[in-house]
């Protein structure tokens, strides 16, 4: 605990060993630029980012693969799902329509809308991830203003389920126009993505469907966050946001 304590000062590039040996000499990111720069050169700031930058790099392509994969899983279900929702003739469910989109498109029927798939799921896991860390941080600070030990587990829960709530909606204001498209190629209105972006319309990308996406994915984003943080408190852990109390008071 002490070696990340005094890591979290430590300027950039500067080695992590110095870091934690010398923590009154690097008591500051300010101080120990100064300190750096006057020892070692300004070239002394930029050491080892090469590791840095190819590392987070490959842990973050990493990351996205695990999403890659999963929607290649479930494109198949998704193709079936828009025809079903949208195409009342088409099929009853899930057992009708697989057999009939294989016999009249074939394979390749399963997988018309796997790209702006992940066009709508990349971005949507990644900013829907990031705002509801902001989002939550942001109500203990500046709505609560407690510290998130200092809440009951209802105020906990509740900065959980708002910050969900927000996360969701941001989530689908940026995927809304992939989800059109999905939708486009599914239901045969297109042949590809630019002519499902020509019969769509620009505008029409980002605002079709999406008060009602809003209201359906954002109680579902919800309860995601929420059961999340509840089994945390259950098992004795932390809900989400903000650092603990031993490093908020350094």
């Amino acid at each position: 605990m002490k070696s990340y304590l005094f890591t979290t000062s430590c300027p950039w590039g500067a080695s992590l060993q110095s870091c934690t040996v010398n923590p009154m000499k690097y008591n500051s990111i300010f101080s120990g630029l100064n300190v750096l720069v006057k020892e070692e050169g300004p070239s002394s700031l930029w050491r080892g980012w090469g590791g840095k930058f190819f590392g987070y790099g490959v842990q973050g392509g990493c990351s996205a693969s695990a999403q890659i994969i999963a929607d290649v899983g479930l494109c198949p279900f998704e193709s079936v799902k828009v025809r079903v929702q949208t195409q009342p003739m088409f099929a009853k469910g899930l057992v009708d329509a697989f057999p009939r989109v294989y016999a009249t498109e074939g394979l390749s029927g399963f997988y018309r809308g796997l790209l702006p798939l992940w066009g709508r799921n990349l971005p949507f896991s990644m900013l829907m991830f990031s705002s509801f860390e902001h989002t939550v941080d942001f109500l203990y600070q500046k709505v609560i203003q407690k510290k998130k030990e200092d809440c009951s587990t209802i105020q906990q829960l509740g900065a959980t389920c708002l910050a969900g709530y927000i996360s969701g909606a941001v989530g689908t204001v940026v995927s809304n126009p992939a989800d059109n498209i999905v939708s486009s190629l599914y239901n045969k209105k297109a042949e590809n993505i630019i002519h499902a972006v020509k019969s769509i319309g620009f505008r029409n990308l980002f605002t079709r469907s999406l008060p009602i996406r809003i209201t359906l994915v954002g109680p579902v984003i919800t309860m995601q966050w929420f059961f999340y943080d509840t089994i945390k408190i259950l098992t004795g852990l932390p809900p989400s946001g903000g650092l603990p109390r031993e490093l908020e008071d350094i």
